[in-house]
């Protein structure tokens, strides 16, 4: 015979995803409120990409000798400049949830909500990567009109893969970062887009991690974004099969198995300190 308690259990599991999408729900609401801001960052996404892919059409047009190959370059940035357009995008929307709160003056109400927290940054978590989604295939689709670039040797599933795959360590590192706000209500924020500086540095975005200094190097190997790049590159501009790109899905793997549950019970951490000392405010 089921207790009182046991079907108590049974609901909550129940409601516990319908509990994640509300927190969908109501960031796309935001965004639809904000929309104006959402036009800024896509244009601003649109002119990042045709103007750092540019740079490999100048190349081509001024020569640099027989052997080099523009429409590779030009095919390595725009791989770059889209896949950055994704990350940062999900960095920001999960990275940003108590600045969120802050912002729009709940961060009381939100934070003392009886929902689980782990369920609260699972719903920003798929918010982010939806919305980062929506964003780069705009950006994708404005800007290859622009570009001559022929994609029959693109594997589309090796590259749909390991973003799959790399979405959860993206989502777990900006958990993490989504702590800084929590602890420092004054330059939280600030610190939490420097998180994205250094990502966007040592991850071989705009260039192969290979010129980097041999002590910079080091720490493009606990990126994820690094693993991300090559394996996405690697499909579209190689062709490579899953097999081929299993050792950076397997790294993929390892990092976001780390990474989610470490920002979750650092986040829960932080939260009870900040509930704690008073640092649990809308202002710094």
């Amino acid at each position: 015979m089921t207790t009182g308690v046991e079907a108590m259990d049974v609901r909550t599991r129940a409601g516990g995803g319908r509990l994640a999408w509300a927190f969908v729900e109501r960031q796309t609401n935001l965004w639809k409120r904000y929309w104006a801001w959402e036009i800024v960052w896509l244009v601003y996404g649109v002119v990042n990409t045709l103007a750092i892919t540019f740079i490999a059409k100048q190349v081509g047009n001024e020569g640099t000798g027989a052997s080099f190959d523009t429409s590779k370059l030009v095919l390595f940035l725009l791989i770059g400049t889209l896949v950055w357009a994704y990350l940062s995008a999900v960095l920001d929307d999960i990275s940003l949830v108590v600045t969120w709160e802050r912002w729009e003056g709940t961060i009381e109400h939100t934070l003392m909500a009886p929902v689980p927290r782990a369920l609260h940054l699972l719903g920003m978590s798929v918010f982010g990567v939806l919305h980062a989604v929506v964003r780069t295939l705009l950006i994708f689709a404005i800007a290859i009109p622009f570009f001559n670039i022929d994609f029959g040797s693109a594997n589309w599933l090796t590259a749909a893969v390991v973003l799959f795959a790399g979405s959860f360590s993206i989502a777990g590192l900006a958990i993490l970062a989504g702590v800084l706000p929590l602890l420092y209500p004054e330059r939280g924020t600030q610190m939490s887009f420097m998180v994205q500086a250094l990502v966007l540095l040592v991850s071989g975005v705009y260039y192969q991690v290979s010129v980097l200094p041999g002590w910079l190097r080091v720490f493009s190997h606990v990126s994820p974004a690094t693993y991300i790049l090559r394996g996405i590159r690697g499909g579209i501009i190689d062709g490579q099969s899953l097999a081929d790109v299993w050792p950076t899905l397997l790294a993929l793997g390892i990092f976001g198995a780390l990474l989610i549950p470490l920002g979750i019970l650092t986040f829960m951490a932080a939260e009870h300190w900040a509930k704690k000392t008073g640092k649990l405010k809308r202002q710094g």
